[in-house]
């Protein structure tokens, strides 16, 4: 199932379309565990229009649907309509990345250190 298709869809329709689903999902799982069929590709296809339908679902309650307008609009335009801008979204994850990534090395240092000691 594409993501304009599902964008497409009103709420209702995709509610019912995420229940179908799960459904199929649980009766494919189902048949799995008793050793009746082997259709991982199947499974995996399902599990990903499910989250397509709840990405879908979750950016409609929280309004930021992406359509033409908003995908075109310059980053300054955003900044002076309150928007947070991309780069500063993103910037957060990756500050936290560093954080834990300098842990590592001052284990490996402490443990140099040790070793420099022994000998």
């Amino acid at each position: 199932m594409e993501i304009e298709k599902v964008r497409n869809q009103t709420d209702a329709e995709l509610r019912h379309q995420e229940h179908e689903l799960s459904d199929q999902l649980f009766r494919l799982k189902f048949q799995m565990k008793m050793g009746q069929t082997e259709s991982l590709k199947k499974i995996r296809g399902l599990r990903r229009d499910i989250a397509r339908i709840k990405t879908v679902g979750r950016e409609r309650e929280l309004g930021i649907g992406i359509n033409a307008s908003s995908a075109a609009k310059p980053a300054t335009a955003a900044a002076e309509a309150g928007e947070p801008a991309r780069a500063r979204i993103v910037a957060k994850p990756a500050a936290a990345k560093a954080k834990a990534k300098t842990g590592a090395p001052h284990k490996a240092a402490k443990k140099s250190a040790k070793k420099a000691k022994k000998d």
